[in-house]
């Protein structure tokens, strides 16, 4: 596979380190979306960061001149709700921003509850010592943990700041607790939903990423093609450090997006 991605008939792109990194677009971003409408073919965005909710992630997108829907948008917390539905819950606490809440609560599940059936960990911008400790408290008692994404790292223009793998592993030196189960990617789950509702072959999707370990890693589990764009987390010497056969392989390295469809 070469960077003119051809054949591709859907790109799914993350958007910290793909993008835009922290509040700036990645220099030729938005040429890469026009020749994506130019040639037909479809764009979704993805993030694990849960920290804010499609309405706000839609925001950030439009304040740059993108076009995008909610049907665009899919989020580790999209992944977390389809879990906690699928588990019956509707009690929790939660680690995590109002915009996590928000759409938590908007499909019935309890946040502040006394008594939660899980405590649910996401990329908290917000946080403070009330909801870590509380949720200490719960942990304690044998409530189970579950988090919307596993990243260590979120990615900004002066450096990795810490997320929800940082987090988990405070509470687990805290209270000895892992989580259950972790949403977002790398499942599968995450992409193949949409591919499947699309109607696409995924040996016909691309998915384009700056992490090996959630991006590629997702995209070789969903038979899809994984680009790592280098202008994020990951750089060269990690993809060589890697193992034969390693899952967090890529199809294809670029610099950036501005290299594909070209």
């Amino acid at each position: 596979m070469n960077a003119d991605l051809d054949g591709i008939e859907a790109v799914f792109l993350d958007l910290d380190g793909t993008i835009y990194l922290g509040g700036d677009l990645i220099p030729g971003a938005m040429d890469f979306l026009q020749r994506c409408k130019d040639q037909g073919v479809a764009r979704y965005f993805l993030s694990n960061n849960s920290s804010r909710s499609v309405t706000q992630y839609l925001k950030k997108l439009q304040g740059f001149g993108i076009p995008a829907t909610q049907e665009d948008v899919l989020l580790s917390t999209h992944d977390l709700l389809a879990w906690l539905h699928k588990e019956a819950v509707t009690e929790t606490w939660l680690i995590g921003t109002e915009g996590m809440r928000e759409m938590m609560e908007e499909v019935g599940i309890a946040t502040k509850s006394a008594t939660p059936q899980y405590v649910v960990l996401g990329y908290d911008t917000e946080i403070n010592y009330e909801k870590i400790a509380t949720g200490s408290i719960h942990l304690h008692t044998g409530v189970p943990l579950v988090a919307s994404h596993p990243d260590m790292v979120c990615p900004s223009p002066d450096g990795g700041l810490p997320d929800v793998g940082a987090y988990l592993a405070m509470l687990k030196v805290t209270t000895g607790v892992d989580p259950v189960h972790i949403t977002g990617k790398p499942n599968a789950g995450m992409i193949l939903h949409k591919i499947e509702a699309l109607g696409l072959d995924p040996a016909k999707c691309a998915m384009v990423g700056d992490r090996l370990y959630t991006d590629i890693a997702m995209a070789t589990r969903a038979g899809c093609v994984g680009v790592l764009v280098l202008s994020g987390e990951a750089t060269r010497e990690d993809v060589a450090a890697l193992p034969d056969g390693a899952e967090q392989q890529p199809t294809l390295i670029v610099e950036s997006v501005d290299e594909l469809l070209r």
